[in-house]
C-alpha cells in the first residue's frame, strides 16, 4: 500500500508529504516506531495519539495518520517553542507525511480489512471463554509446519490487535488469528474484518458473564465469529455443554469438526497419561484417517491442554498438515507468556505462573492440574477474578469448592478470593491483603520440593508475585 491507497480506503486527506510513500509497517505506540514506519494516532480514555506525532516523528516515523491536524497551534500563537512548531519543522527537516481520517480507530480497521482481502490464503480464527491464546498458540505451531504462518502475538486480540495483526502481514501463506470480547457486537466487528475461512470454538464458560448476563449471551456473542466466515468450517469442543447443544443443532448449516474427550467426537483422545511437565494421548478419529491411533505429546500438563491440542490437530489435519508435522507441531509448542508457564523460584519450587486471565472455569482447570502433580507439595495462590458483575460471590465459592484437601496450602488475595477462602477444603488457608503480603509468605514458606500455582485476572497483577519469586523479570 501506498499513502494514496489509505486515503482512497479511509477517505482521508494528505495535509502533506507524497502520496507515493509505500506503508508497510503500522504502530500505534510512539515509542516503537522504528524508521519508515506509519504511526496511526489512537485516542483513548487517557490518552490522545495525536500529541505524541513528534516522539513518532523523532523516532523515524514517515507517515502519521492523524485525527487533527497537529501542525496548527490550538492556544498562544505567540508562542515559538509550541509542539506545532517543533512538528512543522520535523515534517520540513524529515519529509514526513500527514494523513488526517475523522476516526483514527476505525481508519485503522478500514486498512486492515483492505489488506486482509489481497490475500487468498487460510485464515484461522479462535474464540472461546477459556484457551483462546493457547489454542492459538498450539495451531499455529501445528500449521507453521507446513505453511509460513503469521499469528497474533500475546494477546492482540480486540479492535486494535485483530488489525495490527493484520497488517502485519507480508508473505505469509496462513494466519491464526484470536478473538476476544466483552460485549455483543465485539467479535463481530473483529470476523468482518479478518474474514476467517476456518472458525474455531474453544468453550463457553463464565468469562464476561457480568457484562452479557447469562452463559447463553456468551455464546451468541462467540457465535458472532460465523458471520464473517468465509465457506462454513467450524471446529468446536464438544465436551462443553452449549457448544455440544449448538452442534447438534446445527449439523446441516456448517461443516463442523468436533473434538473432546468425554462426548463422542469426529477427533477424541484415548490412554492419557498425564505428567508434571507434560501429557500423552493416543489420538481416535472416527473416521480412518492417518492420524487415527498416533500418540501425542504436549509439552505442557493439564487436561484442557490435551482438548487444545486435539483442537490444533483437527485444523491441522483440514488444511492438509502431514500427520508427523502436526505431531512434531504439539510436541514443539511455544506458549505465549503467563499461560501455564512453569518457571522455578529462587529457593528451586516449581512455579505455575498461569496470571495472565482467570474465570472460573480456567481456575478450575488450573486447581485440576496443581492435584495431578506427583510428590510434591501443592500451594494454590488465588485471587480475585474480575467483570463478574452479579455472579461474582457464587463463581468464587465454586473456585472454593475446588480447592480440597489435596491441596496443602491455599493463599488468597483480593476482596472477592475472600469467598475462594470461606468455601475451600485446603490443609492449611492464608489469606492476604495485597501482593507484597503474598510474596511475603511464600519466602517464608516455600522449599524446594513445593509447587506453586499463581493465578488471578491479569488486573491483579500476579505477575509481581511471579517476579520476586523467580529469576527470571517477567
Amino acid at each position: 500500500m501506498k499513502v494514496k491507497d489509505i486515503v482512497k480506503i479511509t477517505n482521508g486527506k494528505i495535509l502533506c508529504g507524497d502520496e507515493k510513500i509505500p506503508c508497510n509497517h503500522f504502530v500505534r505506540d510512539s515509542r516503537e516506531v522504528k524508521e519508515g514506519d506509519v504511526y496511526v494516532a489512537l485516542k483513548g480514555e487517557r490518552f490522545d495519539g495525536n500529541d505524541f506525532c513528534q516522539s513518532a516523528i523523532d523516532n523515524g516515523a514517515k507517515v502519521c495518520i492523524v485525527s487533527k491536524d497537529v501542525r496548527e497551534k490550538e492556544n498562544d500563537t505567540k508562542l515559538v517553542n509550541t509542539e506545532a512548531d517543533k512538528i512543522n519543522n520535523s515534517i520540513k527537516e524529515n519529509e514526513v507525511t500527514i494523513i488526517k481520517v475523522e476516526d483514527t480507530l476505525k481508519a485503522l480497521q478500514e486498512i486492515a480489512t483492505y489488506k486482509r482481502m489481497q490475500y487468498n490464503i487460510p485464515v484461522v480464527a479462535v474464540t472461546g471463554s477459556v484457551g483462546k491464546t493457547s489454542t492459538k498458540d498450539l495451531i499455529a505451531s501445528v500449521v507453521s509446519q507446513k505453511y509460513n504462518t503469521l499469528k497474533t502475538k500475546g494477546n492482540y486480540n480486540n479492535e486494535i490487535g485483530l488489525p495490527l495483526t493484520i497488517l502485519g502481514l507480508t508473505n505469509e501463506e496462513a494466519m491464526v488469528v484470536e478473538m476476544g470480547m466483552n460485549h455483543l457486537g465485539e467479535i463481530r466487528k473483529l470476523t468482518n474484518i479478518a474474514k476467517p475461512t476456518v472458525a474455531v470454538i474453544t468453550n463457553i464458560g463464565t468469562a464476561h458473564i457480568g457484562n452479557l448476563g447469562s452463559r447463553e449471551n456468551i455464546l451468541k456473542a462467540k457465535l458472532e465469529i460465523l458471520e464473517g466466515l468465509q465457506g462454513n468450517t467450524v471446529v468446536i469442543n464438544n465436551d462443553n455443554d452449549l457448544l455440544h447443544k449448538w452442534v447438534n443443532e446445527n449439523k446441516e448449516k456448517y461443516n463442523i469438526i468436533t473434538y473432546g474427550i468425554k462426548n463422542k467426537s469426529k477427533y477424541m483422545a484415548t490412554d492419557i497419561k498425564s505428567f508434571e511437565d507434560k501429557s500423552e494421548f493416543k489420538v481416535v478419529c472416527e473416521k480412518d484417517e492417518s492420524i487415527n491411533n498416533k500418540m501425542v505429546t504436549v509439552p505442557v500438563g493439564g487436561e484442557h491442554f490435551i482438548l487444545n491440542s486435539l483442537c490444533a490437530i483437527a485444523v491441522g489435519e483440514y488444511l492438509n498438515v502431514p500427520t508427523e508435522k502436526i505431531i512434531n507441531g504439539i510436541a514443539n509448542l511455544e506458549l505465549t507468556k503467563k499461560r501455564m508457564e512453569v518457571l522455578t523460584s529462587k529457593s528451586g519450587a516449581t512455579v505455575i505462573n498461569d496470571t495472565y486471565n482467570a474465570n472460573y472455569d480456567s481456575m478450575k482447570a488450573a486447581i485440576t492440574y496443581l492435584k495431578e502433580i506427583k510428590d510434591k507439595r501443592k500451594i494454590a495462590v488465588l485471587g480475585d477474578m474480575l467483570e463478574l458483575g452479579d455472579y461474582s460471590k457464587e463463581l468464587h465459592e465454586k473456585v472454593g469448592e475446588e480447592v480440597d484437601e489435596s491441596i496443602d496450602i491455599l493463599i488468597t488475595i483480593g476482596k472477592e478470593a475472600k469467598y475462594i477462602a470461606e468455601k475451600a477444603k485446603a490443609k492449611q488457608i492464608i489469606e492476604c491483603k495485597d501482593n507484597e503480603e503474598a510474596v511475603r509468605k511464600l519466602k517464608e514458606l516455600e522449599t524446594k520440593d513445593d509447587a506453586i500455582l499463581l493465578k488471578a485476572s491479569n488486573g491483579m497483577k500476579f505477575f509481581e508475585i511471579a517476579t520476586a519469586l523467580c529469576e527470571e523479570v517477567l
